[in-house]
């Protein structure tokens, strides 16, 4: 029988649709009064979001993900903390390969710490058997906090400080030195990262 190894990948299904923090706080903290450059801070926003979240390994807004296994495992880690939500559970039955939505009342979502989340079968279930071939499994879940005054301060203050390193220094290197980042602007969001062993 054919052994089929468990390779989780994560794939953005649908991103969010506002900002952790809005174009009129940033400029703000830019000291900038002119609408010349919404387009630019706006852009930076975006990126500096992106940074902030690969660096915790977290969504911070509303967004949602699939996750694509080859297999169910006892216990699926969902990867983008802090998860809110599993839209579906698809798999590729064992008999026919045929895709077949798993019940809702089959599974559980644990997420209640804000560092991790995971899906089981509901209590007394079992996963159903899957045909043994890669991308067996299909979860769709949506993750992030639940909107921009949700976002801890932290992160919001990670964001502007970004946002304004590069607003003042438009290039990678300046004077021919590289642009460092700042470990202890980095530190403040330890507390929401998500660490991997």
């Amino acid at each position: 029988m054919l052994q089929v190894q468990a390779s989780p990948t994560l794939r953005l299904v649908d991103g969010p649709t506002t900002a952790a923090i809005d174009l009129a706080a940033v400029k703000l903290h830019l000291r900038v009064t002119s609408a010349a450059e919404d387009d630019l801070i706006n852009a930076l926003i975006t990126s500096a979001t992106i940074e902030a979240e690969h660096l915790m390994g977290r969504a911070i807004m509303p967004q949602s993900w699939q996750l694509t296994l080859d297999a169910f495992e006892p216990s699926v880690p969902l990867r983008r903390p802090t998860v809110t939500a599993i839209e579906s559970i698809t798999y590729l039955a064992s008999a026919d390969g045929v895709s077949t939505v798993l019940d809702p009342g089959a599974y559980q979502l644990v997420a209640a710490s804000d560092l991790s989340a995971s899906v089981v079968p509901a209590f007394g279930l079992a996963w159903p058997t899957t045909r043994a071939q890669p991308e067996a499994v299909r979860i769709v879940f949506t993750c992030g906090y639940a909107d921009a005054a949700a976002v801890p301060e932290p992160i919001r203050t990670w964001l502007k400080m970004r946002i304004g390193a590069l607003y003042e220094n438009r290039a990678a290197w300046t004077l021919g030195k590289a642009i460092e980042q700042n470990p202890f602007v980095d530190n403040l969001l330890d507390r929401f990262r998500v660490w991997s062993a």
